[in-house]
């Protein structure tokens, strides 16, 4: 049901209600407008579209969305494919790669994939987390130094050689406002109301203009600063590219349902609330889409601002419209000081937020877990780090999905049932098999990576075998290839004269062997329900023979 949760809310809504989103929105707003400019200026944009993104995208993801509590806006997950889209396509390619986005996340809401986010293993999204944080940490070293050596490669190793090439250069003014600013974020109290990222920023503002220090400002970088709402013509769009654009926008599509489904989960538990997760997809695609038209950047659901939301008392999503008009009136009335603010003092809050969503007490803890945990968060992580964003996401679901199924075929095994010892499991008093007769027990899924161990053990039947039972009573599932694999058996056993009967199955088992057809091709009367029934079956076709 597409049915946006303000909808709900909004049935028996109060003035308390409101006063406590409405503070709770205040809050967030005045959180979210440094990191709205620094994660614009970290993506290679100008300051002021990141302002506008958040103010545009914020509103409609509330409006439109299916969580009480969510906070749109950018966020780091996007800065490195953000960097990487403008350096080769420019900014009408960024424009067209986050419409394209858009378009993506509404298809997915609507043909209901919402519930599928939830299937991206754990060990890729920490690898792949922990890699971009690596990267923004890395893409502020150039500010905190203040070694004003322009725009960065968006290559790892080329960047990190300029970088270290240009150290001797470094500004001591420069790296003291960062160093102030993260020890000033790390150590303010958390239950003091302003956060200490716009404390800083008011602080060391007000030391580099009233001292005029040496020391790069976003003025001094991107001069005067248009805070204005002004739509995009489509006429300015080179569509030549959208193809080469359909892998990155891709990306960002699966970064903003993957972020944004994740926030909302953990918004979840933290008010007991339960969200919508394609009303939310497709809220997300319609932020993604409305934004770029005045000059926006990608958005999702920001898990660090919902935090703060809900922390603060917001328990609908008027409290994100609110931070959304609070951030707009700043940028209306106070945009005139945001060209004051240090580079190194955003580089210092960007450096914080990539500690905090590096997950690196996930990533140790992956460590001393399995292995094949351990080799999809690293290779997710390497190939982040230093391959591409969209290959990251790519080889780390391979892996993973190779690793599970490794995994499950181990737990899939066929022995031979030896009555005396009780193998069967259904009664003591059964006695030994006759000659001509042999039983075989599978345990675990029938599924393509573990379908051929039934194959191998069906091949070394010895040529004596009148009668094969197969106890299937253990396989809680049965795909294609065990279907097929079955089929091939069935054949082989009648090409041989040997009868074939199964005993056991589950009644999922037994209807995809109805839909596919095989349960006429076994014959009806080679399925039973119990492996005694089967055995005396088969004792009957010895005697008869």
């Amino acid at each position: 049901m597409l049915r946006p949760k303000i909808l709900d809310t909004l049935k028996d809504y109060s003035h308390e209600k409101f006063f406590r989103d409405a503070l709770a929105g205040i809050v967030v707003g005045i959180f979210s407008l440094p990191l709205a400019i620094a994660f614009s200026i970290a993506s290679g944009v100008g300051p002021e579209r990141g302002i506008i993104t958040a103010v545009i995208a914020g509103f409609i993801v509330s409006f439109l969305g299916g969580s009480r509590t969510q906070i749109g806006g950018p966020t780091g997950a996007f800065v490195i494919i953000i960097y990487s889209i403008v350096q080769n396509y420019g900014i009408n390619g960024l424009l067209i790669s986050t419409v394209m986005a858009g378009i993506f996340l509404i298809l997915l809401g609507i043909f209901k994939a919402g519930t599928l986010i939830k299937f991206i293993p754990h060990s890729v999204i920490v690898g792949f987390t922990s890699g971009i944080a690596l990267i923004i940490f890395s893409s502020q070293l150039s500010d905190a130094l203040g070694l004003e050596i322009g725009s960065l490669p968006s290559d790892f190793i080329e960047k990190m050689s300029v970088i270290f090439s240009n150290i001797s250069h470094f500004n001591a003014y420069s790296l003291a406002i960062a160093a102030g600013t993260i020890l000033l974020m790390t150590l303010w109290p958390k239950r003091v109301k302003v956060p200490g990222s716009i404390v800083a920023i008011f602080i060391f503002s007000f030391l580099a203009f009233t001292l005029s220090l040496p020391v790069e400002t976003i003025g001094s970088r991107f001069g005067e600063l248009s805070m204005s709402l002004s739509f995009i013509s489509f006429h300015s769009i080179d569509l030549s590219i959208i193809r080469k654009l359909i892998s990155p926008a891709f990306t960002i599509a699966i970064l903003a349902a993957i972020e944004s489904l994740l926030s909302a989960v953990v918004a979840d538990g933290m008010i007991g609330s339960k969200h919508r997760p394609n009303t939310e997809l497709v809220a997300q695609g319609a932020a993604n889409i409305v934004a770029p038209l005045f000059g926006g950047i990608p958005a999702t659901g920001a898990l660090a601002r919902t935090a703060i939301n809900i922390k603060n008392g917001g328990r609908t999503p008027i409290a994100g419209i609110v931070n959304s008009f609070v951030i707009l009136i700043t940028m209306l009335f106070l945009g005139n000081y945001v060209k004051h603010i240090p580079m190194a003092c955003l580089a210092g809050i960007l450096m914080v937020v990539a500690y905090n969503m590096s997950e690196w007490r996930s990533f140790l803890s992956m460590m001393k877990m399995s292995k094949s945990s351990l080799t999809v968060v690293l290779a997710t992580f390497f190939f982040t780090v230093f391959v591409d964003l969209t290959f990251a996401i790519e080889m780390g679901l391979i892996l993973a999905s190779l690793m599970f199924i490794s995994k499950m075929t181990m737990y899939t095994n066929i022995s031979k049932i030896n009555i005396e010892d009780d193998s069967a499991g259904e009664s003591e008093d059964l006695e030994a098999l006759p000659e001509g007769i042999l039983a075989y027990e599978v345990n675990g899924p029938l599924f393509f990576g573990a379908a051929y161990k039934l194959k191998e053990e069906m091949e070394n039947i010895s040529s004596d075998a009148e009668v094969i039972i197969v106890k299937m009573g253990n396989v809680p599932m049965i795909d294609s290839s065990g279907i097929h694999l079955l089929e091939d058996i069935v054949k082989e056993m009648k090409a041989e004269k040997i009868e074939m009967l199964i005993s056991g199955m589950q009644p999922q088992i037994l209807e995809m062997l109805e839909r596919s057809g095989l349960e006429q091709k076994i014959g009806r009367d080679k399925l039973f329900d119990r492996f005694d029934q089967a055995l005396d079956s088969a004792k009957e076709n010895i005697l008869k023979k």
